[in-house]
């Protein structure tokens, strides 16, 4: 278990509450750029003087995506965001770094480092480069990506692919809804070291789409196992039970799959249905603005195809 919370507060994705009570203007960046080219972000833990147009950034957890929506140039990440395919032309110049690596943090110059509040050594980075964190589900996965905007001084565009995202995914939604039905249901599923998880409607694997922006239904089971704590372990002999008419299958292409062979997959309604919707598992873990699209597209491709 405490593997599966590493691959999702780690990459993630992820993942981030749609039913968060946290004001979502906590968080800002001034109008007014100060003469030495610097903006102030008021950020959880208070102001601080970050670049107005940063140039060299360092993405330590989760929001490589976002970053790189935005058009600004990354040059250190985490080892997820390096292994997720959506972002392989985005850093191919980028370095991996980890909390821990201060020496080659110092080396690759960063004017701005982002990452989780619960990564270590936040007062040595500081020294380094403005550091701002952001605590996984303080704000919902859409206004995530308006705060990285206001951070890098972009405020504007992020909340621009907000609006059209958000119209987009209704859109896909109801086409969605009219070919399967508004009573099917939807589950997620991730295979992961050699244990089945499914997921909620906020711990990314696409469910903030899925769920919140569609408004797809899950399973009852998967609505009073995962919804509270955003994802729940399952055993094979289970799995039938919390499968949903769709199933996505989150799944690692070099891990083990002798159970697909077993008849307890085989009979699964939404197997023999053809119902089955697998993806490489590094690409779809998050909930950035550049997977969310990938998600999207993914959707759209898959639910609507004849």
């Amino acid at each position: 278990m405490k593997k599966l919370v590493l691959s999702i507060l780690l990459p993630l994705l992820l993942i981030v509450s749609a039913c968060s009570n946290n004001d979502p203007k906590e968080n800002t960046a001034s109008d007014d750029t100060e003469d030495n080219g610097t903006i102030t972000y008021e950020s959880e833990s208070g102001p601080v003087e970050v670049p107005a147009n940063p140039e060299r950034v360092i993405v330590l957890s989760t929001y490589a995506g976002d970053v790189l929506k935005l058009g600004v140039n990354i040059v250190g990440a985490d080892s997820w965001s390096l292994e997720n395919p959506n972002f392989a032309e985005g850093l191919a110049d980028a370095e991996e770094v980890s909390d821990e690596s201060l020496e080659k943090i110092i080396e690759l110059d960063p004017d701005l480092i982002i990452g989780l509040s619960t990564i270590k050594n936040v007062d040595k980075l500081n020294e380094i480069a403005p550091t701002v964190t952001f605590t996984y589900g303080k704000v919902d996965y859409l206004q995530q990506h308006i705060e990285i905007g206001k951070l890098l001084n972009k405020e504007a565009e992020a909340t621009a692919w907000v609006e059209d995202f958000e119209q987009r995914a209704t859109e896909v939604g109801e086409k969605i809804k009219e070919k399967i039905g508004e009573d099917a249901t939807v589950s997620v599923i991730e295979d992961y070291d050699k244990q089945l998880y499914v997921f909620g409607d906020n711990w990314g694997r696409g469910t903030e789409i899925l769920y919140q922006a569609m408004g797809l239904k899950m399973p009852k089971s998967v609505e009073e196992m995962a919804l509270k704590e955003g994802y729940y372990a399952l055993s094979l002999e289970v799995l039938p039970e919390y499968a949903g008419d769709y199933m996505i299958f989150s799944r690692n292409s070099g891990a083990d799959n002798a159970y697909l062979e077993s008849d307890i997959y085989k009979n699964i309604p939404a197997v023999k249905n053809d119902h089955v919707f697998e993806v490489e598992q590094r690409s779809f873990y998050f909930n950035d603005a550049t997977t969310l699209d990938f998600q999207l597209d993914f959707f759209e491709e898959k639910f609507l195809q004849d």
